[in-house]
């Protein structure tokens, strides 16, 4: 399931419900103490990796109605609740309006320790009365509803509730659905949310105050705490094994006591056998260390911060894989914390290629300008703070754009040398691998990922207006912009997109083009795509070269569907061939533009369109230098 959408009540500084939405990657933007983590925190709750305590209800509001709701879409298509038979969220009545799943905990914040007083699905639900509760009623009680409302259960195997409860609503000729609170902590609701938590995400939280100091367990170096993972995983057996050592040891202590008494008692009754033991993780030693054998304490806060962000990354996939979640949602606060420029864009570029995996979420916080620069304006939810303390959380467009940099001081870097418009974040893999290649081979081509890492060149995925390419357009900076459309329709129509390349070659210093294939993945080698799945022990084969305008991502997910077995494409449904486009779309454009050579892009490329686009970003960023 992924997380589409989140609600927060009476929780710390949000007396009245705000809502914020979730994409496959979010940031939080804004300034200090505006309730960026309070929201990071709610989610840590919901999802059971943290506890709610006193501190956490919202003092101007009802501390016994804190309440948590995450809407979730992605639902699973079938659920065992009862008898091994699979029923659906659609059938039970418990999907909302949208036909997402929203799951809303209700805690009483005014004890010491607050408790979840409630757990409903907010859904669109039957209101007849006998036809509204059938999820609280147990199997006899569900046998007796429908006797007193007529209905026949014949040829229904009264032992299946889900059955039961689907003959009776399919008796009724409206049931009057409305969206109503659904009790899922009782009785078949209670077995509804026992099936669902399998399918729930992992979610992770890395704190921004996350202790990193030399005196932290944790950040003397990560591996300590996977010793005591592991040492906790075979704790019973451990114990077993201490338990005999001691009773050994306490049996030839005793008797040599007695024998001593046998020699000398008044020594004897001055001795009494004692058995310590240490604790089992400090039996272990491992460090992480660098080239220097500089151990990861002593390095600089930068680094250990690195360190333990990436621990706190390959923590969480050994967690999701250990409850077989098929979803992980990796929060993090403030990553750019204690980060030098360069590694900041370099674990933005890193939480953007994760937040593209299949079943992966990325959250970030910020207030820092650089990190919100870098990203596409979809992808930010400004929380904005009036003057009477109440909080607003408006989603990233062109028109909160201004906002937001007024917000964060997002002003022009002045090292940016050129502006690179693309479609997407798989465009700007692909660039970048191609010029690598290229640069490699000894072309006179620049590197694209180093000018970015070095902050002369920013990439703009044009889903949105991103606060980057505002920031570009402020006439007494005159940074120059280029701008790559795929072309999409086939000659002789129009490049879909030849309104927007028409009005950015009317600017003074910016170029725009559209490809003259179908879009980029049209540039890849047949062969290197073959050879890119042979790696991911995937094997399959393509006749000859794609022709110009053949949608190679629904060519090549087709392929990999068949190679895999299962029903035929065509059964699939629109969402799950959408998936397995997207995925192959993003192993093409990484995996297999890894396997391109100069050669091989000779054939797919003739008339040399890349390079030529290399060359003209080569030439704005000359052209700004001189």
């Amino acid at each position: 399931m992924k997380l589409v959408g989140l609600t927060v009540e009476n929780f710390r500084c949000y007396s009245t419900p705000i809502s914020v939405q979730f994409g496959n990657l979010t940031a939080l933007v804004g300034r200090n103490d505006v309730g960026k983590s309070t929201l990071m925190d709610a989610l840590a709750v919901f999802f059971e990796s943290a506890k709610p305590d006193k501190d956490d209800a919202c003092k101007s509001g009802d501390p016994k109605q804190m309440r948590i709701t995450c809407e979730f879409d992605s639902t699973p298509s079938r659920l065992i609740v009862d008898t091994d038979f699979p029923t659906t969220l659609l059938a039970e009545h418990l999907l909302g309006p949208t036909g997402n799943l929203v799951i809303q905990k209700t805690y009483n914040g005014s004890i010491g320790t607050p408790s979840v007083t409630s757990i409903v699905a907010l859904a669109e639900h039957p209101t007849v009365e006998g036809y509204d509760d059938l999820l609280s009623l147990k199997k006899a009680e569900l046998a007796k509803r429908a006797a007193d409302l007529g209905v026949d259960l014949d040829g229904i195997d009264k032992r299946v509730n889900a059955l039961v409860r689907a003959a009776i609503w399919a008796s009724c000729a409206d049931l009057k659905k409305a969206e109503v609170a659904v009790p899922l902590d009782a009785e078949g609701g209670k077995q509804v949310w026992a099936a669902l938590q399998p399918y729930l995400p992992t979610f992770a939280l890395f704190k921004s105050d996350r202790a990193s100091t030399d005196q932290d367990a944790e950040a003397q170096d990560p591996l300590k705490a996977a010793i005591r993972e592991a040492v906790k995983s075979v704790e019973a057996e451990l114990q077993k094994v201490q338990d005999f050592v001691e009773s050994e040891v306490s049996k030839i202590a005793k008797a040599t006591v007695e024998k001593l008494r046998e020699m000398d008692p008044t020594i004897a009754e001055t001795l009494n056998p004692v058995v310590s033991t240490r604790k089992w993780d400090t039996l272990f030693s491992t460090s992480i260390t660098g080239d220097e054998g500089i151990p990861l304490n002593k390095r600089g806060s930068g680094v250990k911060r690195l360190v333990l962000l990436n621990f706190f990354r390959a923590k969480a996939e050994k967690d999701a894989s250990a409850k077989n979640a098929s979803s992980v949602i990796y929060a993090i606060e403030e990553p750019e914390t204690s980060q030098h420029p360069r590694n900041q864009r370099l674990l933005l570029n890193a939480l953007r290629d994760l937040s593209t995996g299949e079943g992966r979420q990325v959250i970030v916080t910020t207030h820092t300008p650089m990190l919100a620069r870098y990203l596409d304006e979809d992808n930010l939810r400004f929380i904005k703070r009036a003057d009477d303390g109440s909080r607003e959380i408006i989603e990233g467009s062109p028109a909160t754009s201004e906002d937001i940099a007024k917000s964060l001081g997002v002003l022009p870097d002045h090292n940016v040398k050129v502006f690179v418009g693309v479609e997407g974040p798989h465009d700007i893999t692909f660039l970048k691998g191609i010029s690598r290649i290229l640069n490699a081979a000894g072309e006179d081509v620049l590197d694209l990922e180093q000018l970015e890492l070095d902050g002369e060149l920013i990439f703009v995925p044009l889903g949105g207006s991103n606060l980057a390419l505002w920031a570009s357009r402020l006439a007494p900076f005159n940074r120059p912009e280029f701008h790559m459309c795929d072309r999409d329709n086939q000659p002789p129509a129009d490049p879909k997109y030849a309104a927007h390349i028409a009005a950015i070659n009317a600017r003074i210093g910016c170029q725009a083009v559209a490809t003259q294939k179908r879009e980029l993945e049209s540039y890849l080698h047949h062969d290197a795509i073959c050879e890119a799945y042979a790696q991911n022990q995937i094997t399959i084969t393509f006749p000859g070269p794609f022709a110009d305008f053949d949608d190679v991502p629904s060519m090549v997910a087709q392929a990999v569907h068949g190679a895999n077995g299962g029903d035929p494409w065509g059964s699939l449904d629109d969402e799950k061939r959408r998936k397995k486009e997207s995925k192959a779309k993003r192993l093409l454009n990484s995996g297999a533009v890894s396997q391109m050579t100069v050669a091989r892009l000779a054939q797919t490329d003739p008339d040399n369109e890349i390079r030529g686009w290399l060359a003209t970003i080569t030439q704005m960023i000359a052209g700004v230098g001189e």
